[in-house]
Order: C-alpha cells, then sequence, then structure tokens
C-alpha cells in the first residue's frame, strides 16, 4: 500500500508553484467552482479536471495512453515471471500470448472498477500478491517443470505433449485463482471488508506487503545475472530518470486556442522512468547484437542479452488475437492453491483499500464511503474471477502507480482511466504488441525487477511511518514477522518431506502455505500485533485512521461521485430493501443529498427575490 505522504503530489514540481501552492494550469479550471472541479481540494490540491468532470476528447486518449503506459511495467513482469513455473521460458510466442491476456483483462475490470466499483479514476491490473503463493504451488514436487523442458533444443512449442504440460498447469493456477475470487467477492459485498479493517493495522500490512517482493529475489538474480552490465545499465538509466532527472522538464511543441504552437515543459523522465530506461538499454543491447559484440555462442555469458536469442516471435505472432475465457482448457481446482492464493487476495484487498483513499485525496473526491469500499473490494473480486477464467496466470488490483500518476497530470477524470481501459483492449487484441513486449533480453528485464521489486519492498516498510518505532513492542513484532517470513518458507521448501502428515491433500496445503512468506509473516503480525498490549498510539492505529479521514463533505457531492451510474438505486431497481444492501448507498445519505439540493436551489430562489425588490 503506497503510503499518502508519498502520492499526495506535495514534491511534484509539475504543479507546484514557486511560493509553494498548488495550482491549475487549465484555462477552464478559474471557471469552475469547488462543487464542479475549480478550486482546492483535499490537502490544497488544485486539479484541472476533478472526478466527475469530461476533459476533451484528445486530452482523455492522451492521457490514458499514460496511464497505460505507467501500468505496463508491472503488467508485463508478471507473465514474464510465471513463465519459467509454467515450462514456457523457451516458448515466447505463449508468453507473449499472456502478456495480450493481462493486458485484455485488465481493461475489462478497471471499466468495471470505474463504473460500477469504488468509481475512483483508479486502474486495475495484475498484482505482485498473488505471484508467492502461485510460485509456491507450483514449486510442489508434483507440479515441478520436466528436465526437457528446460532445454530449448528439446522443446517443440507446437507439439501436443509440450501444450499439455504447461496448460495444466495454468489450469489449476486458474482453477485456484477463482475459487479464491469468490471469497473476495462475499468479503466485499457483504460488507466485512470494514469489520476487518478495525483489526488489521500498519503492523500487519508492513510484513505482509513487505515480503510480496523479498522472496523474488532469486528471480530477480536470475534474470539480471545473465548480463550485470546490462542489468546495471537498465538500473543507472531508470535511477537516472526517476531520481536525478524527475525535475528537469523537456520543452515539447503544443497547440492552445490564443496561444497557438508554442513549447511547454514537460516532465518527461518524472512520467515515464521504467519505459524510457528499458527502451535505451533495449537498443543498446540491439546495436550490441548487430555489431556481434555480444557472444553468438548460446552456452557462452551474456548470449542472452541479444535480441535475436528471443527468435522470430514477432513474425510468428498474429496481428490481431481476441483472448476468451477458457481459452487454455476447463480449469481444474485443488486445496493447497485455494489456500495459497487467498494469503493473496487479503494482501491484495489491504492494499486497495489504501489506495481507494489515497486516490480519493488526489481526485479531490470526498474520502469513500462504507457502501463504496465494499462495492470496490467486490468488483475487484470479480475481477479475479475474469483474470482466472481468462488465464492470466494473476488476479487484478489497484495499480498504486497509476494513483500516484493523478497528483503529476492534474487530472482526476474517470474519463480519462475509461480512455487509458479502452487502450488496454486493444492492445490485448494486436497480437504484435504482446510479442515485441515478450522479447525484451533477460538482462533488461532483470534490471527492471530489481528497481521494481525493491520499491515494493520500500512501500511495505513505509507503512510503520504510523507507527511508534521507538517502541521495544513493535520493534519485535516487524523484526520477528520479517525474519520469520524469510526463514520458515527457506525451511519448508528444503524439507517438505518433515512436513507430511499421509494425507496428500493436507500435506500440499501445508507446503503452499507455510512457503508463502506473506502468509507466514502477516499473519504473525496480526497474531503478534492483535495479542501483545500496546496503546491504539503505539500500534500506529490513531494515526492509520486519521490519514483515511477526511472533513465533513457535502452529501450531494458523495452522492455525485460514489452512487452508481445510469440511475441504479434512484431511478431504477430504488426497491425499499435496495437501501439495506452493504454496497449500495442508505436512504439516508440519498435523503440528505435532495435536501442540499432543495436547500441551495431555495437559497437561490430567495436571493433573486431580494434582488428583485431592491430593484
Amino acid at each position: 500500500m503506497t503510503p499518502s505522504s508519498d502520492l499526495n503530489g506535495l514534491d511534484n514540481p509539475s504543479f507546484v508553484g514557486e511560493d509553494g501552492s498548488h495550482y491549475c494550469s487549465s484555462p477552464d479550471c478559474a471557471a469552475r467552482g469547488p462543487e464542479e472541479g475549480g478550486g482546492t481540494g483535499h490537502g490544497g490540491i488544485k486539479l484541472a479536471y476533478t472526478v466527475t468532470d469530461v476533459p476533451p476528447w484528445y486530452l482523455c486518449i492522451l492521457l490514458g495512453i499514460q496511464h497505460f503506459l505507467t501500468a505496463m511495467g508491472g503488467l508485463v513482469a508478471i507473465p514474464l515471471i510465471l513463465s519459467k513455473e509454467l515450462c514456457l521460458q523457451h516458448d515466447l510466442l505463449t508468453q507473449s500470448h499472456l502478456i495480450s491476456t493481462i493486458f485484455f483483462v485488465s481493461g475489462i475490470c478497471t471499466l468495471l472498477q470505474v463504473l460500477f466499483g469504488v468509481r475512483l479514476p483508479i486502474i486495475q491490473g495484475g498484482t505482485f500478491a498473488f505471484l508467492t503463493p502461485t510460485l509456491a504451488m507450483l514449486s510442489l514436487p508434483s507440479w515441478k517443470c520436466p528436465a526437457w523442458t528446460q532445454n530449448a533444443t528439446l522443446v517443440n512449442a507446437s507439439s501436443p505433449e509440450f501444450i499439455e504440460v504447461w496448460q495444466t498447469r495454468m489450469r489449476e493456477v486458474q482453477g485456484a485463482i477463482i475459487v479464491a475470487s469468490c471469497f473476495q467477492i462475499v468479503i466485499g459485498f457483504s460488507g466485512l471488508i470494514g469489520f476487518l479493517m478495525r483489526f488489521i493495522g500498519p503492523l500487519t500490512i508492513a510484513p505482509t506487503i513487505t515480503l510480496v517482493a523479498l522472496p523474488l529475489f532469486e528471480s530477480a538474480g536470475n534474470e539480471a545475472g545473465q548480463h550485470w552490465g546490462i542489468a546495471f545499465m537498465t538500473i543507472f538509466f531508470i535511477v537516472l530518470f526517476s531520481q536525478y532527472l524527475k525535475d528537469v522538464p523537456v520543452l515539447l511543441p503544443s497547440y492552445q486556442k490564443g496561444k497557438k504552437c508554442h513549447f511547454s515543459p514537460v516532465y518527461l523522465f518524472q512520467i515515464f522512468p521504467v519505459l524510457l530506461g528499458l527502451s535505451l538499454s533495449w537498443l543498446l543491447c540491439y546495436v550490441l547484437t548487430v555489431t556481434n559484440v555480444l557472444p553468438v555462442d548460446p552456452t557462452a555469458y551474456g548470449h542472452l542479452a541479444r535480441t535475436d536469442t528471443r527468435g522470430d516471435v514477432l513474425s510468428q505472432a498474429p496481428w490481431f488475437r481476441l483472448p476468451y475465457p477458457g481459452q487454455w482448457g476447463m480449469p481444474t481446482v485443488s486445496l493447497a492453491g485455494i489456500f495459497g492464493i487467498l494469503a493473496g487476495v487479503i494482501s491484495s484487498m489491504l492494499e486497495s483499500v489504501g489506495d481507494y483513499y489515497a486516490c480519493a485525496r488526489l481526485s479531490r473526491a470526498p474520502p469513500p464511503p462504507k457502501h463504496a469500499i465494499s462495492r470496490g473490494i467486490g468488483v475487484e473480486g470479480i475481477g479475479c474471477l475474469l483474470a482466472g477464467a481468462w488465464g492470466t496466470g494473476n488476479g487484478t488490483t489497484s495499480y498504486s502507480e497509476n494513483v500516484g500518476a493523478l497528483g503529476i497530470t492534474k487530472v482526476g477524470s474517470r474519463m480519462v482511466i475509461i480512455a487509458g481501459a479502452c487502450t488496454m483492449l486493444l492492445s490485448g487484441i494486436f497480437g504484435k504488441v504482446g510479442a515485441m513486449l515478450a522479447s525484451i533480453p533477460s538482462p533488461v528485464i532483470g534490471g527492471m525487477f530489481l528497481v521494481m521489486f525493491g520499491v515494493i519492498t520500500a512501500v511495505g516498510v513505509s507503512n510503520l511511518q504510523y507507527t511508534d518505532m521507538n517502541s521495544s513492542r513493535n520493534i519485535f513484532i516487524f523484526g520477528f514477522s520479517i525474519f520469520s517470513g524469510l526463514t520458515i518458507p527457506n525451511w519448508a521448501s528444503k524439507n517438505s518431506t518433515l512436513l507430511e502428515t499421509g494425507i496428500i491433500q493436507l500435506d500440499q496445503v501445508i507446503q503452499v502455505l507455510l512457503t508463502t512468506g506473506m502468509f507466514v509473516g502477516g499473519l504473525l503480525g496480526f497474531i503478534l500485533d492483535n495479542t501483545i498490549p500496546g496503546t491504539q498510539e503505539e500500534r500506529g492505529l490513531l494515526a492509520w485512521k486519521h490519514s483515511h479521514k477526511g472533513g465533513m463533505e457535502s452529501s450531494q457531492l458523495i452522492s455525485k461521485v460514489y452512487d452508481l451510474p445510469f440511475g441504479i438505486g434512484t431511478k431504477y431497481c430504488a426497491a425499499s430493501w435496495f437501501q439495506y444492501l452493504p454496497a449500495c448507498p442508505k436512504r439516508i445519505e440519498l435523503k440528505a443529498a435532495g435536501q442540499k439540493s432543495t436547500v441551495k436551489a431555495s437559497s437561490e430562489r430567495d436571493s433573486e427575490i431580494g434582488a428583485e425588490t431592491k430593484i
């Protein structure tokens, strides 16, 4: 969960004035009042367009593409990490199909979330929280890849035998995600998420999210180790753009009425550090390949840094390919997989709740009410269900990176995210896009992993800012949870025979749970934080609640932002029992909104009558 201090845009030079104030550069902004998008919102932030505003169509398209590019790093990384455990490391065409599928499903899930979920401008995409339990499940003896699939010369990607090897593993992952997503749907639409949040604080969330990325060090090291020079070059570019050059604007031509053609400063390095870093490293690898600086011998160190080792996947990939549910066959279900993925579901829900509040602050919306949060978590569960049906090998969650992008662009409109979702859908249909991304050299991917996983780890640790870390109680809980979350899974993976009970299904459940670091660390943090005596201030619960608490907002504005679209609940489906559903606005809120509107209209009429009397 990204902390609010990292997401509120206060250190963003692209919209901070010289006097430290936050401003709106849009000429339309001054004309709009606080209720309509202009003026100051939460935390003093001023936006060009707020949640309910609709920017010009060209701006929607450009900013939508930017949101897609911001999320692209995470979306591409997940299928590439899974490919090895799915026995697909030598089948680049199938890898490209997986990338296209996750793009397509992320677009569908984003549309559902923006239109019917929490209704905030927030992108949905694959989650690293599902990766750890998935990798643990696929590391079971029954699912380990046959030795011949590790040898590129023995792999025939079109043979029925090879297709059955990887599709059986994918179907197992799909089944676990589909069943586990039902748990998230129930938790969301039943309103239980609000009850559970009473017992979950920073000392539970910090080890859980930190241990999402820490166990992936081996995967990152293996990829980067194919050529450390290329990997460090990729890291250098990403760090250079994201940290050292983030305050340096680039003058780009633009057009505005009244100004005609002119150059405007754009903070490209701050917006696209990963994309620029990958592109430059990829280009340099191509130059080194053409000049044969990199070794041609497949057994030589650094051969996988060549751009031609990935074969002719770009020419093999079809121009158009429509992903569909069940494209890898009928999903299968095992108890071990379900329990493992449940740990990822819980972690994903906690992360998303924090993202909702951060997104509301940045998009100048009121803090989300309980019914909107419940609906958002429920729709994310539906998204995971769809991801399992389509076969992405992963679930969906809210993307913190895109929440941060709202502060950069100063545009919090839902319509922009809808445009971004449409971009994802189109990219998923165009097969060449996924094929191109699947051909990135291994060391370049490894360099990106080192940066990305490091940031995710730090985001988890940053949740401790709410707690009193001078307290020996808190230091013990966090330190013990993290260390146990690394030690126990490492031991369990090496001594699986000592955990055997004689019941195969139970053995698999124990093995998956004990080899999932975030489950072990998060569970220990949860138990210790709720049983060891400590004040709410010491545990960070007061600061945690305060950071997620907004000021007094008009019921009319809350209704405008968070109520269901197309008149659902007001004009249609307005039965009396509707208000008792946890994911729907209560009748009191709707009445308050109506009364507010009536009072406002009445006061306007009174002022008009007074003006006439004066005349």
